[in-house]
């Protein structure tokens, strides 16, 4: 007997079904029937749940579209699983809008469904998803910020007058840290007086690192530190009222807090800038001072494996934009 899967129904498309939701969970209504023998479709719901759980419902899209491509006979067949028909699919999806990363996660999915039809049932010879490319994902310049942008962001800081919300801009701004490292930081890691500094940091993908900060990043520190606004029963140096530290998410909500402040004028300029937007400006403005690729890497903990400086990744953070070509362009003589 045929196994039967379950299609999208007119209302849902995979732009809207939220990440995490079940396929099951949504409405749905039932498409053309998988014309597999009864002991693949057995071991199909098994490698449903088994294989890239979080996108299986990608293998019902292309199906379901598969089995309405003409000579289909509204069935989907093993051997109707082609270079042609995969391509044409995440064309189509690209002509839809569908991001390179969205398209880059449906050919992996096919690409397992596929390599489990080849090795374990023997109903395919070769892999479409191995014959198909999809783009890579662009490169562009990292956000640096304007002059008046930066004038923008102090003030409204500095008009803010908390001793925390000054610490927390100050670590992004002139200390480049991820808020990740600003959120997990915990008090033996910080090492800080008004005279001198360093910290322990570097929660993500456990990439801890040693950094000494710039005197307008410890002064601001140290204030919060001695200001009595923290939780003196937390390990963790930033905390909230409702937990032991403020999380990524707290320091996000506070971050479009303090830009809520801000005069029409000013929110005209700031309205797009998030909190990561400063750990690239301080990168731009480190290059800028003479920084080397290896010392802004070393200090942003952009470190591989083996302990050396990740410089394709630190690259990426410093490239030029158009707007700095422009300017360059303006100043070149003949």
């Amino acid at each position: 007997m045929p196994m039967q899967l379950y299609g999208i129904g007119p209302e849902i498309s995979e732009q809207n079904v939220p990440s995490g939701t079940s396929l099951w969970s949504a409405a749905h209504r039932p498409v053309a029937p998988i014309a597999f023998p009864a002991r693949i479709a057995i071991d199909s719901r098994r490698v449903y749940a088994t294989i890239a759980p979080r996108n299986s419902h990608q293998k019902v899209f292309f199906t379901a579209w598969l089995a309405e491509r003409p000579g289909s006979s509204g069935t989907f067949q093993p051997d109707q699983l082609t270079v042609t028909a995969l391509d044409t699919y995440l064309k189509e999806r690209e002509a839809r809008g569908v991001s390179i990363s969205h398209r880059t996660r449906i050919k992996t999915v096919v690409g397992s469904f596929t390599r489990y039809l080849i090795e374990e049932q023997g109903v395919l010879r070769r892999n479409p998803a191995r014959s198909v490319r999809v783009p890579p994902q662009p490169l562009y310049a990292p956000r640096v910020l304007e002059p008046d942008q930066r004038y923008v962001l102090r003030s409204l800081i500095e008009r803010d007058g908390s001793p925390r919300s000054a610490a927390i801009f100050a670590l992004g701004y002139w200390a480049g840290c991820r808020v990740s490292d600003i959120a997990w930081l915990r008090m033996e890691h910080t090492h800080v007086t008004r005279k001198a500094g360093w910290l322990h940091v570097g929660h993500k993908g456990g990439k801890a690192r040693d950094i000494d900060l710039h005197n307008d990043a410890r002064r601001p520190l140290a204030d919060y530190l001695q200001s009595g606004q923290r939780g003196t029963a937390s390990p963790f140096v930033f905390t909230s009222q409702r937990a032991e530290r403020l999380t990524e998410a707290g320091i996000h909500h506070w971050f479009r807090t303090l830009k809520a402040q801000a005069t029409k004028a000013e929110w005209e300029l700031i309205h797009d800038i998030a909190f990561h937007d400063l750990r690239h400006d301080f990168a731009h403005r480190a290059r800028t001072a003479g920084w080397s690729l290896e010392a802004v890497a070393f200090y942003l903990g952009h470190i591989t494996r083996k302990g050396t400086p990740a410089i394709q990744t630190t690259v990426r953070y410093t490239q030029v934009s158009r707007d700095d070509i422009k300017r360059q362009l303006a100043a070149l003589d003949g």
